[in-house]
């Protein structure tokens, strides 16, 4: 039976990322990988798998999987293999929640972030390819109320801030006037609602993490359709 509960993430998983951001090898992860995985791994999978059922509550179409490869929670190694920043390890918690229709970080998705500076979670589409991009700016010049409704809904704005990259000039075929235009430039279509690093140690963090992305599904439904794929 799937577990539905969760008792709050343990302290100790901000020790670990603060330690861990200070002696970022191999050597140190390897003595203490039991510590990442009592404190990083485990409580990220419960978590995970709490917020299934609740999350399928304001669609079907995204996916909580609590699987250590291959599933809702990003892996903690990085790839150096293009980077001059060689530490092998990302100090922070990925967990994103992704549309069934996507494979990947690009794909619409709900987010969930720690690290010892910060919490937050996300709503939207990050780095979108081209294709993607070009329908959303399609769908916000066409509809522009329905998009004002959906990025500027009183709730979903007490909750979550517009973030991500812009161009700095109107993409091609749409007027620097245009009343919208600063949507258009976005390059990310993404919010962001911060938390408090005390909000994970409390039980409620399932329940107030799905409250806080229930106020985004105008958000997420418009960003979906025009994509073309279900919410």
């Amino acid at each position: 039976m799937a577990k539905t509960t969760f008792p709050g993430f343990p302290l100790g998983l901000l020790h670990f990322l603060n330690d861990l951001s200070k002696h970022n090898n191999r050597s140190w992860f390897t003595a203490n990988k039991s510590r990442y995985e009592q404190q990083l791994l485990e409580p990220s999978l419960e978590f995970i798998e709490a917020m299934a059922a609740p999350l399928g509550k304001i669609s079907p179409h995204f996916r909580a999987v609590p699987k250590k490869v291959g599933g809702s929670l990003m892996r903690i190694y990085r790839d150096v293999r293009f980077s001059k920043d060689k530490r092998p390890y990302k100090t922070n918690v990925g967990i994103q929640f992704r549309h069934e229709a996507g494979k990947d970080v690009h794909a619409p998705g709900f987010y969930f972030h720690i690290d010892p500076d910060e919490v937050f979670l996300g709503a939207g589409v990050w780095h979108p390819d081209s294709q993607s991009l070009g329908k959303i700016r399609k769908a916000i010049n066409k509809d522009p109320d329905g998009w004002k409704k959906a990025n500027r809904g009183k709730a979903f704005r007490e909750q979550f801030e517009p973030a991500g990259d812009s161009l700095k000039r109107p993409p091609k075929g749409f007027d620097a006037e245009h009343p919208l235009v600063d949507d258009l430039k976005r390059k990310d279509h993404i919010c962001l609602c911060r938390l408090d690093h005390d909000e994970l140690f409390d039980p409620a963090i399932v329940k107030n993490s799905i409250a806080k992305f229930r106020s985004s599904k105008a958000y997420m439904t418009f960003l979906c359709k025009a994509i073309g794929v279900k919410f």
